[in-house]
């Protein structure tokens, strides 16, 4: 018998490059254990053209996944849910297109948000994860267009921005080949430093004592392949990531996918990834501690406030 979501609740649909998940949270809930969730799997990263169009192909993947969750939504009695599109589809050359032509199909129109706001909610999330207790946070977020960066001492970061130096766009970019030359490498690790740093730079001193914490599976990977194991807290430290970086640019992306932590939808990226870590960690104290909600979870966990400020009343996401 399919079960039936009763009373407010908050739905967020997050249509990524790999993936559209649907995940919904009850009344006092957590997103360790949503009453709901759905994944219909992508491969936007594959759909993209040379001038950032996102292909036929892949416009009827991205409605034929906004259908799936949102009919597994309705079939659940789970109404309001937040369609949000990811860097992915935003960083499309043809994304007013894109939108139009999946509300046309599924009736949907995919919402976006600010990079300024996505790192404010991924403090938000990271904050509900680690506590009051924890003290002053700097939340690190590397997704495949954008990175994400926000501090603060309490329940709202205090400084939050976004830098077009996501793992996807900076191979996009820079790397002509899978296995760049050293030359190619060294002069994206001065370029993505200096553009970390100059962003940073206001806020630096007074960071320096926060805790560094990543909320991206890209510094998941990273800290399992560099040394992590489930066994022990899970960090990423740069002496670690280092040692990796010139092993990554000489191993092609199939190569990579065996590595541990590197998924085979990753392995692509890997090497951008880690540059751009490793920039992060260099200006916030050499290490970072891996949290498990993002960007997703902080959306859900202020929209389920306003669900329970409003006493059951559906809450309009902004």
């Amino acid at each position: 018998m399919r079960k039936q979501i009763e009373g407010p609740s908050a739905a967020v649909l997050d249509v990524g490059s790999f993936s559209a998940r649907l995940v919904v949270l009850a009344k006092g809930g957590s997103p360790l254990d949503p009453v709901l969730s759905h994944q219909t799997r992508l491969r936007l990263d594959r759909e993209l053209d040379e001038k950032g169009n996102l292909s036929r192909r892949g416009v009827d993947a991205v409605s034929c996944a906004v259908e799936a969750g949102m009919t597994t939504a309705a079939k659940h009695g789970v109404e309001n849910v937040y369609p949000l599109a990811t860097s992915s589809i935003r960083d499309a050359a043809n994304v007013k297109q894109v939108v139009c032509d999946v509300a046309k199909t599924t009736g949907v129109t995919l919402r976006f948000l600010t990079g300024r706001r996505e790192a404010e909610l991924a403090y938000v999330g990271a904050r509900r994860w680690y506590g009051a207790s924890a003290g002053a946070l700097l939340v690190l977020d590397i997704g495949g267009g954008t990175v994400e960066l926000a501090a603060g001492h309490a329940e709202e970061a205090e400084f939050a921005h976004s830098l077009p130096l996501g793992a996807r766009s900076l191979t996009r970019d820079w790397f002509a080949t899978e296995c760049p030359s050293p030359k190619v490498v060294r002069a994206m690790r001065d370029h993505v430093l200096d553009e970390v740093r100059e962003a940073m730079q206001d806020v630096l001193p007074e960071i320096r004592d926060h805790r560094a914490v990543g909320c991206s599976k890209v510094l998941r990977q990273l800290a399992r392949l560099a040394g992590d194991r489930p066994s022990r807290a899970r960090e990423l430290h740069l002496e670690d990531l280092r040692a990796w970086i010139p092993r990554l640019a000489k191993l092609p992306a199939k190569r990579r996918a065996e590595l541990p932590g590197i998924s085979r939808q990753r392995s692509h990226q890997a090497l951008a990834g880690a540059i751009v870590a490793e920039a992060l960690l260099t200006l916030s104290g050499g290490q970072v501690a891996i949290c498990p909600w993002s960007t997703r979870d902080g959306l859900l966990l202020g929209l389920l406030d306003g669900l329970v400020a409003l006493e059951g009343k559906p809450a309009k996401a902004a």
